[in-house]
């Protein structure tokens, strides 16, 4: 199974590549001069080097074709805008205030995003937008016109991080579960070292909390120590601060034009109804619809814009999948009450020479049906 999922994996790759290289001609150009390959949002975290290449940059990472096809491996995308020019060293590298809120972080379908804003701690108050709140207050229209303006405004810097579906699905199914608080504090904690990294100072970061505020602004004082930045970690942070709203606004934004314009990595999945999958919530009617009519492979499920770690994706998988059973974890399984109990019992020594027996473990059938056998000795020649 695992060899042919590294080979659906290429073919996955290569046919996207493909697929991305031929959607390019169908599409009209863009008008800016930065019409560039979105890979470079996977290998660097730098800032973009001016407005015009972070609005380009932006909507690459919206509505582009994402550059690794099935995202296997490593994190999803971050993105850094330019830095305002007054926060630059080079012009007295003026401190920042900053704020930090995330969108997506319950739906079964579609990433979570991360979004930061900042600008500098003394800018002049009529250059921010006044209307500010909790983006999941606003309506969609408001939170439009406000990230139109976030990104018209060059005092206004900006940081998006996505996690892909399949990124949080690996992470809380792996053997050591990476649980989503974990991803999210590490998430906030990628963003602030990239702009950390471009040279800003950071006066004043607000957050808003991912389980307890005190243990979250504790961690974030210990891990930053050093850097002179007050934390203030709060529940509702983001309709409390401007910086953490404008954080908010593109978070959720951003979230809400890469689903509706999704692209799918699977070359040869169309799904049914389209994306017409509403919130992308479990609870959402035309989410529990979207679900049940497009389960792609009833072995591999899903396409990866769904997260398989959500309860409602394994019950479905579980009710209409292909059920596997792994002989391996059977064997592991057999009655481990029963094999305590004879861990108790001394058997019978087999010779003179103080030895026990061994249990011998039994071979998997698929040992048997190829032939193979264990390696009892190395030959070097």
């Amino acid at each position: 199974l695992a060899s042919a999922i590294m080979a659906d994996d290429d073919a996955c790759a290569s046919m996207s590549t493909k697929a991305g290289a031929d959607g390019e001609a169908d599409q009209p150009k863009s008008k800016s001069n930065y019409d560039m390959d979105n890979s470079f949002l996977i290998n660097t975290t730098e800032p973009r080097k001016n407005r015009e290449e972070t609005v380009a940059a932006l909507e690459s990472l919206h509505t582009g074709q994402r550059p690794t096809p099935c995202d296997v491996f490593g994190t999803g995308p971050l993105l850094l805008s330019d830095i305002p020019s007054e926060c630059l060293p080079e012009n007295g590298g003026k401190p920042v205030v900053m704020g930090i809120d995330e969108a997506g972080r319950g739906p079964v379908l579609g990433p979570m995003v991360y979004g930061a804003a900042f600008w500098a701690k003394d800018v002049d108050a009529s250059v921010i937008p006044k209307d500010f709140n909790d983006s999941k207050q606003l309506s969609a229209e408001k939170r439009d016109e406000l990230f139109e303006k976030i990104k018209s405004i060059p005092n206004i810097g900006f940081v998006v991080r996505v996690l892909h579906a399949s990124e949080i699905s690996r992470s809380m199914l792996r053997k050591d579960p990476y649980n989503l608080n974990a991803m999210s504090h590490d998430s906030a904690m990628q963003m602030i070292r990239a702009v950390l990294d471009a040279g800003v100072k950071i006066d004043t970061c607000y957050v808003d909390t991912v389980g307890i505020a005190g243990a979250y602004q504790s961690k974030l004082e210990k891990v930053f120590n050093g850097h002179s930045i007050r934390f203030v970690v709060e529940k509702k942070a983001d309709a409390n601060y401007a910086p953490c709203s404008a954080g908010s606004v593109v978070a959720k934004v951003s979230r809400d034009v890469m689903t509706a314009k999704w692209k799918y990595s699977e070359p040869s999945f169309e799904p049914i109804d389209g994306n017409n999958f509403g919130s992308g919530y479990p609870s959402d009617p035309k989410c529990k619809e979207w679900t049940e009519k497009n389960l792609g492979h009833p072995i591999f499920g899903y396409p990866d814009f769904a997260r398989f770690s959500w309860a409602p994706m394994k019950k479905t998988m579980d009710e209409a999948g292909v059920t596997m059973r792994w002989e391996a974890d059977d064997e592991e399984e057999d009655d481990p009450q029963q094999m305590s109990l004879n861990a108790f019992v001394v058997p019978k020594k087999s010779n003179g020479s103080g030895e026990q027996p061994k249990r011998k473990r039994a071979r998997l059938g698929y040992h048997d049906k190829l032939g193979l056998t264990a390696v009892t000795e190395l030959v070097v020649s």
